[in-house]
């Protein structure tokens, strides 16, 4: 790692968090999250009991290395500097938290995802069995539950099937969040240890709960778990529960496919999750192959007119019978702005409310080829968005869900506060919460991902020739391109997303 230059502190965009960054040789740069002794001083410390946990006593490597770093970018050249790393998570020598004095907290805020239950099955359970803590609560109904609801008590015994089922025991909510409040509570309660898990919205306030209680110095540990449906968190590989939509929704899939195929021009509409980002309708479509066009919030498109979807929704039909379009809910909103009144209105976490794209693009499609005698059509919609959200994580999933958690009772217990943790390069990290919450995970429609999609469908673009151009000339200078890199520098490309080569 060569000489490490001491750390600078940097603020962050959420919740003003202080990141602290250490430099070294050849540009590596360590974002390093906070550490409870940042602000208290001659905390005591006491041997991991993993030490003494007869599970581990054939494991090789019992900690971490205390230098161990995770780079963010995998993909260099030769004359590369070494970027970013995120400190490598994992269980320390020695943690700053007596296990008998523990008293942990779990909430979950935000929409449902597979895997909650399976993410606050296994903190209670790396809790008691790897560190011997016995006193969990789960917060009742999201933020709000913090000064508004009762606690649960949770024990092995109690979440010990609760992974079979969808949703959440302990209940979710959007907004509700005091930062006081919660903080008063937490003082209240003699909670020590926060897991709170949810999407950017979430994660931005744990930030703020976070720098809250460092205020008040408080030897409390703030750890976040990020999640989102969508995949449309930035840094880490993916988001739980993301697998297990891609899988449910072959389902939705195949049933408009076997609608379409079963009638003359038939067409199966199916509407998938996806406000800002359309990685699972992009990776639905994918795996499905049985779907003939893919509309995605990145990836602008239009209805009339040479090259349009009507056009191509007119040509499949003559050459195959029938066809399914697969659409994220988030895709053709400006259109749909413009033919509807806007309402502007916003859910309790400050997300704008979307118009349901699918029912409006059935009936557009309908509408069209209605007033063309010439070709009658049959069209089935399918949106099976609540079904998705609500059902149990799969076996990938679960797998990654207990990977998650342990992470975070690992970093909570050595002492780390104020991240949030997640595979980067398919190593578990610890980041700092602005790298979460700062932007959002978004499909590059000039990456190979894309280009592989088009590829299968066989769909237009939809991309005009002055749009094409335009993206042409602003990518690099003619040089090849490695497999997975992405044009970051292209109008359409918003976040560097390694390729799935």
């Amino acid at each position: 790692m060569g000489d490490l230059k001491p750390a600078a502190k940097a603020m962050c965009p959420a919740g003003n968090v202080q990141m602290k960054v250490v430099k070294g040789d050849f540009g590596y740069v360590l974002e390093d999250v906070p550490h409870l002794s940042d602000y208290l001083s001659d905390l005591p410390t006491y041997p991991n009991p993993l030490r003494f946990n007869p599970a581990y006593s054939v494991v090789k490597q019992y900690f971490v290395n205390v230098d161990d770093t995770v780079a963010q970018k995998i993909v260099v050249h030769t004359d590369s500097p070494r970027g970013t790393h995120f400190r490598r998570a994992g269980p320390r020598q020695k943690v700053y938290f007596d296990p008998a004095e523990v008293h942990a907290c779990i909430v979950t805020c935000g929409g449902l995802c597979p895997g909650l239950n399976t993410v606050i099955r296994e903190i209670v359970c790396g809790l008691y069995h790897m560190y011997g803590v016995s006193k969990v609560l789960g917060i009742d109904g999201g933020y709000k539950g913090f000064y508004a609801r009762n606690t649960v008590t949770l024990t092995p015994k109690v979440v010990n099937d609760i992974h079979k089922r969808g949703g959440t025991i302990i209940g979710t909510s959007r907004g509700g969040h005091d930062t006081g409040k919660i903080v008063d509570s937490i003082q209240d309660r003699g909670i020590n240890q926060v897991f709170i898990i949810g999407g950017d919205g979430t994660q931005k306030g744990a930030a703020v709960i976070y720098e809250e209680i460092r205020r008040r110095g408080l030897k409390v540990s703030v750890a976040g778990i990020p999640k989102t449906i969508d995949n449309d968190i930035p840094v880490i590989d993916r988001s739980f529960g993301f697998d297990t939509a891609v899988e449910e929704a072959q389902r939705a899939i195949n049933a408009a496919h076997v609608e379409a195929e079963s009638i003359e021009n038939g067409i199966g509409v199916v509407k998938l999750m996806g406000r800002y980002s359309g990685f699972i309708a992009m990776y639905a479509t994918l795996a499905s192959r049985d779907v003939d066009c893919c509309l995605i919030p990145e990836s602008p498109f239009y209805l009339e007119g040479k090259g349009g979807l009507f056009e191509y929704i007119e040509k499949r039909l003559k050459e195959n019978g029938h066809m399914v379009i697969v659409i994220a809910e988030g895709a053709g909103q400006d259109l749909l702005s413009e033919s509807l009144q806007s309402m502007n209105q916003q859910d309790a976490s400050g997300n704008k409310l979307l118009k349901d794209v699918g029912l409006w693009i059935s009936q557009r499609i309908k509408s069209h080829f209605g007033r063309q005698q010439k070709l009658a059509i049959n069209l089935k919609y399918i949106d099976p968005t609540y079904m998705i959200r609500a059902i149990p994580s799969n076996a990938a999933d679960n797998v990654y869900c207990t990977l998650l958690a342990q992470s975070a009772v690992h970093g909570a217990m050595a002492g780390y506060t104020g991240f949030t943790c997640g595979p980067v390069n398919g190593r578990h990290s610890y980041i700092p919460f602005n790298h979460i919450t700062e932007k959002q995970n978004k499909v590059v429609i000039t990456d190979r991902m894309w280009a592989r999609l088009l590829s299968s469908t066989n769909q237009p673009s939809f991309l005009n020739p002055k749009d094409v151009k335009e993206v042409l000339e602003e990518e690099e200078p003619p040089t090849q391109m490695l497999e997975g890199e992405n044009c970051k520098d292209s109008k359409f490309a918003t976040k560097d997303i390694p390729s799935m080569s």
